[in-house]
């Protein structure tokens, strides 16, 4: 028995999280609907013309890895942060969901991770992330004994930005094969995919990773076509298990030559898409490290997807677990 169910390795993030309209973008020059890296003097910058802010724990797979603790399941995370006041929020509330937390922080410079997220009227968020100490992740963090003990291991497509991130990532899966566990990742968005499509495509074709989510947005980034099919039928050979959600379309997974489709979740009001595609993944990898069916794996993605994006912030306010009860889906 694997000692965790799913492995998350990512940056982590503590959002600062406020509305604004569509001229707030156009004037400070941010780019609607994707995560824009950013210096020091900019996230100054930005901070400066916030509006009233909301600050939460964030970060894609740790978004993820709490999805997962919330339905149960045994989650285990790794992410650099510094030693600093949110850092320490960070680490609290990690560990408060549930989630296997011990990375070393950082000792002084740089600061933790933060990213000010704007959202707009429609729900979508505009991201723009300093990544401070996340940079400084590096293969001295692999921790072996949850590398080779997680069912699955699961990264973010961000993560190829900080170059020594790559380098744990490598060593993480090749422990977790060794160990006849699966690897996944997310290919996080659309300009990630531009800047690293070709490394992206030899992870999936070389067999590192085993299991790939995206949107899509991304997923018609990967192979540069207009064509969602097209795209579909690319990724269904290019490595073993494919899930890729369309908003309020619900989602497609493929394995082999199987297909299932999945529907959205009905939602009361659309407020805050941050954490929609990390909380599928939740779902989906708890349902798919209990033995679930993809079918099933999906449902319970689009259910905490549909959840998270009624509310500000990325992370799941409702236990996951008893809503998928309620729901019948457990």
């Amino acid at each position: 028995m694997p000692d965790y169910d799913v492995l998350c390795i990512g940056n982590a993030i503590v959002d600062i999280i406020a509305q604004c309209d569509e001229a707030f973008l156009e004037t400070n020059g941010i780019i609607k609907g994707a995560m824009n890296l950013i210096d020091t003097s900019r996230a100054e910058l930005l901070y400066s013309r916030m509006g009233p802010a909301i600050e939460a724990s964030g970060g894609s797979a740790g978004n993820t890895a709490a999805g997962v603790a919330s339905f149960g399941g045994r989650a285990a995370f790794f992410g650099k942060v510094s030693n600093d006041p949110l850092g320490e929020i960070y680490a609290h509330d990690i560990h408060a969901q549930g989630v296997a937390f011990d990375t070393r922080p950082l000792q002084g410079e740089p600061p933790t991770a933060r990213s000010m997220i704007f959202v707009t009227p429609d729900g979508e968020r505009s991201m723009n992330t300093y990544l401070g100490a996340c940079v400084e992740l590096g293969p001295e963090d692999v921790e072996a004994d949850k590398a080779s003990g997680a069912a699955v291991t699961y990264f973010e497509g961000y993560l190829w930005d900080p170059p020594r991130a790559k380098e744990a990532i490598r060593q993480t899966a090749k422990l977790a094969h060794a160990a006849g566990r699966e690897v996944s990742m997310t290919l996080s968005d659309s300009f990630c995919v531009d800047r690293y499509r070709d490394e992206f495509l030899d992870l999936m074709r070389s067999g590192t990773v085993d299991i790939v989510f995206a949107n899509s947005h991304e997923i018609k980034s990967l192979y540069q076509t207009a064509s969602f099919d097209e795209a579909l039928a690319q990724i269904r050979k290019d490595c073993k298990i494919a899930a890729v959600t369309r908003s309020e379309k619900g989602s497609v997974i493929v394995r082999g030559d199987e297909t299932v489709t999945i529907q959205a979740t009905r939602i009361r009001e659309l407020v805050d898409t941050t954490g929609a595609g990390d909380l599928y993944a939740a779902g989906f990898l708890y349902g798919y490290t209990q033995g679930r069916s993809l079918k099933a794996c999906g449902d319970l993605g689009s259910l905490a997807a549909g959840l998270v994006i009624q509310q500000i912030g990325p992370r799941p306010r409702q236990n996951l677990r008893r809503e998928a009860e309620q729901a019948g889906l457990i």
